[in-house]
């Protein structure tokens, strides 16, 4: 047996439930992991509410946790009992003090990052890594727009993309948000909830835009993220925070021949070599010191309901870790 939260009905933060759920053997190509650390994400809280209702129910959610490998299924040679792995998954699962986990999902984890600092980096390290090293490929002299810049996400995005030669422009709810974002690597810091930023946007650009704009929090901002784009700039859409975004013609883009994705990361790590080659790149940054995390918040397992609360509040800057 196993302690896990379990949800039953989709609604509130109170929806989440600490329950003993059965754990077996590990199957062919499976492992069981006693989980360390689970990292909490807007996606759970999506999952919870039953905006994303791709979760069975009665489920577990959580899709990113570390810990040690426990057991190995038949066929299993890549790991080892006792060795330290991080996985994410959209089948779920991860809000559990043990699970059984396909070993092809699982990451092992470089000595120089501890579980804590794990599960606060591997999901959103992976979506900053989709964000400028695969749908957009940021490079020297590009300008780019990150929402949420002071975020456990939108953090990453702002130290990568200044590293790698980027002007990045951050947007934030309050003052002491976008002083974080700045030590985050933003040259500029945009109050997004005074309005009108895409107008700020183009006053510091000289009229030219942002290459990409990287925008997680959806409805309040997207028509003023696709006024923010330099000519041939992309929208990247990668989640929506204060809700969904409504139906656009293609049209809207024609303006300066601008593109919008949504990418999913899950898509990019479909496979054991995409996997292993963006995991790579995200330890190696955060070996390097271009990647650090900020752990804010860290809860018991049990309190995962208080966890979402402040999520959903935007109380929280960093990341938020369930420790099993």
């Amino acid at each position: 047996m196993s302690a896990a939260i379990v949800l039953r009905a989709h609604g509130g933060p109170e929806a989440l439930v600490l329950e003993d759920v059965a754990v077996g053997a590990p199957g062919p190509g499976e492992i069981l992991i006693r989980q360390t650390a689970v990292g909490v994400n807007f996606y759970d809280c999506y999952v919870r509410s039953g905006l994303y209702r791709t979760l069975p129910l009665p489920g577990v959610p959580g899709i990113e946790a570390v810990g040690r490998v426990e057991a190995l299924g038949p066929g299993v040679e890549d790991f080892q009992v006792g060795q330290r792995v991080g996985y994410i998954t959209g089948a779920y699962g991860g809000y559990a003090e043990r699970r059984i986990l396909p070993a092809s999902l699982a990451v092992a984890l470089p000595d120089g990052l501890g579980d804590v600092e794990a599960a606060s980096l591997l999901l959103k390290g992976l979506t900053a890594c989709m964000l400028l090293q695969r749908v957009h490929v940021v490079k020297a002299g590009d300008v780019i727009l990150v929402h949420a810049a002071a975020g456990g996400v939108g953090q990453l995005p702002c130290r990568w993309g200044r590293h790698l030669g980027a002007t990045v422009i951050g947007t934030a709810g309050s003052a002491d948000k976008a002083e974080r974002a700045r030590a985050a690597g933003a040259h500029e810091v945009i109050l997004y909830r005074d309005g009108g930023f895409a107008e700020t946007v183009m006053a510091l650009t000289g009229g030219r835009g942002a290459d990409a704009v990287y925008d997680a929090v959806g409805r309040e901002t997207f028509d003023q993220s696709l006024k923010s784009l330099a000519y041939f700039g992309t929208l990247v859409n990668y989640g929506q925070a204060s809700g969904p975004v409504e139906p656009m013609p293609p049209a809207a883009l024609g303006g300066r021949s601008n593109s919008l994705s949504r990418p999913v990361v899950f898509h990019f790590v479909r496979d054991r070599a995409s996997l292993n080659a963006m995991a790579t790149e995200v330890f190696a940054a955060f070996a390097a010191g271009v990647l650090r995390v900020e752990t804010t918040l860290q809860m018991p397992l049990a309190e995962a309901g208080r966890a979402h609360a402040a999520l959903e509040a935007r109380a929280t800057v960093g990341a938020t870790v369930l420790l099993p």
